[in-house]
């Protein structure tokens, strides 16, 4: 192979992928010694494990099933602000889960958008504490990210196929028999799957729309266990619960992932007669309408709000978003010592190590945290710990996502530029600077920003370790709320926001600036 010929040191990649599986195995395996087995579960936690399967369940299916009419419509239509549209769906894969949770405390909240205007008219008010409130925020992440999916297997349909169904007279309800029925077949149930194990594993969502006892999901009685109790045992058990239910997803998420393809075809454009009828049009219209809606307005009414507020936002905020710039950038930086090496390692014919790297998506953030709390806490205070080991979870996280990205650019250097390489003499440090960074350099920037993105915005290992003296700006915001500050909770929103998506487009910015010289 071109990757042996080049004679790669492999060895920085098998190193890599042995620290993430001390990282991620060790700290399973220390939460399940720790479990007491002979314990037994309370009523409570079985109340959590049934109110985690529920609400993930109700979660995937609105999102999924509210998907299938927003991707058709995009699949059958084009229009102007098409292709920025769907760009913005991947927006709320980066956007803060705490910005976006006050969006909707903005619109359905006690004092939000809906209920003024409800109060207006006598009607009675919505509530979005609770399972509701869980659904619609999961929902409110999870229905662009389930469009995307569905609409990617609409576009794999060759738009041959629906040439020679106009040539045969089919009607819509042929073409959905023939052709659109069979994709959803094998598309759908992949993207539930996938958007369940999201849910399941989902911790600020129920810390702050949860609402009480009925509303709590296994993650958050691990962080009420842990922080609340510091009933490690407890916290050990729970955790053993979440790793089995994220596990089982993820296998089922994968299962789906190797679908039949329709075949290839000529890469024509795609013409949809069966959608000229003015009725179908009016429809198609309606759903994208009411998408953008959705989507938009919470973070619009976020940026109302919190604009006036970013000049009077008090110390602890802007030390908090100094904190978060650092977790992100060593974030970043701990992403990239562990992708890159296994990218490399994995395209020169080690192709299991990057079974290594995802290791990550089948661990939830929080047990990884349970597990590194344990294994310090008999060392050193674990709180003085908080911020190195948020960077290191947040980049673990991260790294399937960046193997995602890297390896098939990575893959593309090594077989297109191996064996060029080794006869020009060029190997080692010298061939990762000349020719690898150059050739990934596009995935290396959306790998970083997405990487700075995710950990800007995370609330949740921070949440265990943190003391009540310092805090990143998600914790910071949170706080804030917690405290009824929603002015300047407001202000901290559009603080994060600005910079998780400033962070993003750096890094991306930077990775395709030059990606022609």
């Amino acid at each position: 192979m071109a990757g042996r010929t080049l004679a790669i040191r492999q060895w920085p990649g098998a190193v890599a992928a042995a620290v993430v599986a001390v990282i991620v195995l060790g700290t399973l395996a220390a939460v399940a010694l720790r479990a007491e087995a002979g314990r037994g579960i309370s009523a409570a936690d079985w109340a959590a494990f049934r109110f985690t399967i529920s609400q993930a369940s109700l979660s995937a299916l609105i999102s999924v099933c509210l998907a299938i009419p927003v991707a058709r419509a995009l699949a059958r239509r084009r229009f102007w602000g098409r292709r920025v549209l769907i760009t913005l769906l991947g927006a709320p894969f980066i956007l803060p889960v705490i910005v976006a949770v006050m969006g909707l405390l903005s619109l359905f909240g006690r004092s939000g958008v809906l209920n003024v205007f409800l109060r207006w008219l006598g009607l009675p008010e919505v509530q979005i504490y609770g399972l509701h409130g869980v659904v619609l925020a999961h929902v409110f992440f999870n229905l662009p990210l389930a469009t995307r999916l569905i609409l990617q297997g609409w576009q794999d349909i060759p738009a041959e196929r629906f040439r020679l169904a106009a040539q045969l007279g089919f009607a819509p309800r042929d073409i959905w028999r023939v052709l659109e029925w069979p994709m959803l077949k094998r598309v759908v149930p992949g993207a539930a799957a996938v958007i369940f194990a999201i849910c399941l594993s989902s911790f600020a969502v129920a810390l702050t729309l949860g609402g009480g006892p009925r509303a709590t999901t296994v993650e958050l009685a691990i962080y009420q266990a842990f922080r609340f109790d510091f009933d490690l045992g407890r916290a050990a058990l729970l955790s053993c619960f979440q790793i089995v239910l994220v596990g089982s997803a993820a296998l089922v998420a994968l299962a789906f992932s190797g679908r039949d393809s329709f075949g290839a075809g000529l890469d024509r454009a795609v013409q949809r007669w069966d959608g000229a009828r003015p009725l179908m049009r009016g429809l198609d219209a309606a759903w994208i309408f009411c998408a953008t809606v959705f989507l938009v307005v919470p973070i619009g009414l976020v940026l109302i709000d919190g604009l006036p507020a970013v000049f009077d936002l008090p110390a602890s905020v802007w030390r908090a978003a100094g904190v978060s710039l650092c977790v992100a950038i060593g974030s970043t930086v701990l992403m990239l010592c562990l992708a890159l090496p296994i990218a490399v390692a994995a395209a020169s014919g080690r192709g299991w190590l990057e079974a290594v790297g995802l290791l990550g998506i089948a661990a939830s953030p929080l047990v990884i945290g349970t597990g590194l709390f344990i294994v310090v806490f008999p060392i050193i205070d674990p709180f003085l710990l908080a911020f190195p080991v948020t960077a290191v979870v947040n980049a673990i996280m991260a790294l399937p996502f960046a193997l995602r990205v890297l390896v098939p650019p990575v893959r593309d250097a090594v077989q297109g530029y191996g064996r060029l390489s080794a006869s020009l003499g060029v190997t080692g440090w010298s061939w990762v600077r000349l020719v690898l960074i150059p050739r990934s350099r596009a995935g290396l920037g959306f790998a970083c920003g997405l990487t700075a993105a995710m950990s800007m915005g995370d609330l949740g290992v921070v949440a265990l370790f943190a003391d009540p003296q310092s805090a990143t700006l998600p914790l910071q915001m949170y706080r804030l709320m917690g405290a009824y500050k929603m002015e300047a909770a407001a202000g901290a929103a559009v603080l994060l926001l600005c910079l998780s998506f400033g962070l993003f487009w750096v890094f991306d910015k930077g990775g395709r600036g030059r990606v022609e010289a």
